[in-house]
C-alpha cells in the first residue's frame, strides 16, 4: 500500500486506463498546458500528448456535444467539468443526448462516456458555485452517478466508469483533492453500484456519501463516547443504488439517519428514506432522520455556511432522536 492524494488517485486511474486502451481519451478547460485546474491531470500532456490530452474553450455545451459524438463513434472520452456548476450548461447533451442515446437508437449507440469534475460546496464560492447535483442527474435514467469519498475508492471506481459502456457523472470535491489516503500498489477495480460499510455497529445506521463521510464518521466517532455504536454506510454509487446494503443494515439497528449535502425536497436522502420504509418498514424503531444542507441556496458569509451545511453536531442529535435519547 502507499498514500495519495484524492488528485493523484484520479490521475492514475486515468492515466492507467489511457496506456491500456489507445481510445481514452481526456478533454476540459486547462486539463493539458495547466495540468488541470485542480491539477487532477498533472504530467499527462507530457506522456500522452496534445491529440489525447485537449484544452477546451470556455464552452461546457460545445466540449460535452463533441465527447458524446466521439464516445458514439468507438472512442472513451473523459470530460472534466472545472465544477458541476458550470456543467449545467451542458445539461441538454448529458440529459437528452448521453443518456437516451442508447434508448433512442434502438440499441445500435453506446455512448461509454465520463464526464467528471469538483461538486458541492467548496468554502466561500457562494450561490451558484457550491451546489451538489446528485439528486438532479440520478433522476435521469441512463445515467450512472458515482461520488466516492476517499482515494481509494476514487482510483477504482473512476477505471471501472472508464470501461463502463455507458455514461457515468464522476463527482467529486474540491475540498478533498487534497485527502489523503492508501491505495495498493497493483491495479484494482471497484464494482459500480456496491455501497460499502465503512465502519460496522449494532445500535444505528448512518448512510451517507462523498465529503459527508467525513461529517458521518466523525459523528459514529462522537456517539461511540456515550456507547452509541453506530454503522456508517458508504453509498459509493447513487445510480445504481445498492439497496440491499441499505436494507440490511436497517433489519439489523433498527433506526436510520441519512447524512446528504444538498437541499432536503426530492433528494438522494428522500429516495432513501422511501426505499427504507417500503422495505424495512416492520424493522424501524423510529423514522428515517435526514440531516440536509439547509432549503436556500448556499450563502457566502462563513457564519452563515457552517449553519447551513451538515455537521457533526447536527447528525449526532438526528441520532439521538432516532434512538429517543432525550439529552
Amino acid at each position: 500500500m502507499r498514500t495519495v492524494q484524492f488528485r493523484e488517485a484520479l490521475n492514475e486511474a486515468m492515466s492507467e486506463e489511457m496506456r491500456r486502451d489507445p481510445n481514452v481519451f481526456l478533454m476540459g478547460e486547462e486539463v493539458a498546458e495547466y495540468d488541470g485546474a485542480y491539477k487532477v491531470s498533472k504530467g499527462m500532456l507530457a506522456e500522452f500528448g496534445p491529440k489525447r490530452i485537449i484544452d477546451t474553450p470556455i464552452a461546457e455545451l460545445g466540449f460535452a456535444s463533441i465527447g458524446v459524438g466521439a464516445a458514439m463513434n468507438g472512442l472513451r472520452p473523459i470530460v472534466e467539468f472545472m465544477t458541476w456548476n458550470f456543467a449545467i450548461l451542458a445539461a441538454d447533451q448529458i440529459i437528452n443526448h448521453a443518456a437516451k442515446m442508447l434508448q433512442m437508437s434502438g440499441g445500435q449507440f453506446n455512448v461509454p462516456i465520463v464526464f467528471r469534475g469538483g461538486n458541492g460546496s467548496a468554502g466561500q464560492l457562494a450561490a451558484t458555485h457550491s451546489q451538489s447535483f446528485e439528486a438532479m442527474y440520478a433522476n435521469v435514467p441512463g445515467l450512472k452517478v458515482i461520488t466516492p469519498s476517499n482515494p481509494y475508492d476514487a482510483k477504482g471506481l473512476l477505471k471501472a466508469a472508464i470501461r463502463d459502456d455507458d455514461p457515468v457523472l464522476f463527482m467529486e470535491s474540491e475540498r478533498m483533492y487534497g485527502d489523503k489516503g492508501d491505495i495498493p500498489d497493483g491495479e484494482y477495480l471497484l464494482p459500480i453500484g456496491v455501497a460499502d460499510v465503512k465502519r460496522p455497529g449494532k445500535d444505528v445506521t448512518i448512510v451517507s456519501f462523498g465529503k459527508m463521510m467525513k461529517v458521518a464518521l466523525g459523528a459514529a466517532e462522537e456517539l461511540a463516547k456515550e456507547g452509541i455504536d453506530a454503522e456508517v454506510i458508504d453509498l459509493r454509487t447513487i445510480r445504481p443504488l445498492d439497496v440491499a446494503t441499505i436494507i440490511a443494515s436497517a433489519k439489523k439497528t433498527n433506526r436510520v439517519v441519512v447524512v446528504e449535502e444538498s437541499w432536503p425536497y426530492v433528494s438522494v436522502s428522500s429516495e432513501l428514506a422511501y426505499r427504507i420504509q417500503k422495505d424495512a418498514f416492520d424493522y424501524l424503531d423510529a423514522p428515517v432522520l435526514r440531516v440536509n444542507q439547509a432549503d436556500t441556496p448556499l450563502p457566502f458569509s462563513p457564519p452563515l455556511i457552517d449553519a447551513s451545511l451538515p455537521n457533526v453536531a447536527r447528525t449526532v442529535k438526528a441520532v439521538k432522536e432516532v434512538m429517543y435519547v432525550r439529552k
